[in-house]
């Protein structure tokens, strides 16, 4: 396993970053790296970075949370601190890949660190609207790049599945530069050959369950 541990952050972002997905933060500063990941574009591109990067150490673990009381413990032999107080033990001198390690095998990595399962860049064909949409397990992340909704107007997102033609709204999308949508088990196990797009809808979305208005911006969804 130490052959595929990714390397090491070089600056503050980046480490940030990397505790950030590996859930090492405490409450305060997990709530400052969450409003980064959605406001400021460049951190949120290292977030899914290190998503990426650490996945590999969470991918034949079975899913089985510790307890808080059983993660500080571990925080605390390791470290030798307190969680809150020992926010980089894992960069100290020689604990870095050793500590990873052991949190890959006694502590079972979150859901999160296994990587989005499908992708899409949806844009328009002038690009004026463009989203970047990622899908992990029965969750979808949808971060707006550029444009918005006509003045008067909503964007609502909608679901193509590859064996129904029929669109399935996935809802209105707010204003704001990142969404995050909750799937049925039933339409996240129909992602695969789908397709997302945005269409033009009056305020409050399409009144029929159908896409009323222009559809603005389509892609396919990716297997990543």
């Amino acid at each position: 396993m130490s052959a595929d541990l990714p390397e090491m952050p070089e600056d503050d972002d980046d480490l940030l970053a990397a505790e950030y997905v590996l859930r090492l933060l405490s409450a305060d500063l997990e709530g400052v790296a969450a409003r980064r990941a959605s406001e400021d574009a460049g951190f949120a591109a290292r977030v899914r970075d290190w998503e990426a990067r650490l996945a590999v150490l969470a991918e034949d673990l079975d899913d089985v949370p510790a307890s808080p009381r059983v993660r500080r413990a571990l925080l605390q032999e390791i470290s030798g601190a307190p969680e809150s107080r020992g926010r980089r033990w894992w960069l100290g001198a020689g604990l870095g890949l050793a500590a990873l390690a052991v949190l890959a095998v006694v502590v079972p990595l979150p859901p999160i660190l296994r990587g989005p399962q499908f992708g899409a860049q949806i844009a328009s064909a002038d690009g004026a609207l463009r989203f970047d949409a990622s899908i992990t397990g029965t969750e979808l992340v949808l971060a707006r790049l550029d444009g918005g909704p006509r003045p008067g107007r909503a964007l609502e997102l909608w679901l193509i599945a590859e064996d129904d033609p029929a669109p399935v709204s996935l809802g209105v999308l707010p204003d704001a530069d990142r969404a995050e949508i909750a799937l049925s088990p039933d339409l996240a196990a129909r992602l695969d050959g789908g397709t997302l797009a945005v269409s033009d809808e009056p305020p409050g979305g399409s009144p029929t369950g159908a896409p009323t208005g222009e559809v603005l911006a389509a892609a396919l969804l990716v297997a990543l």
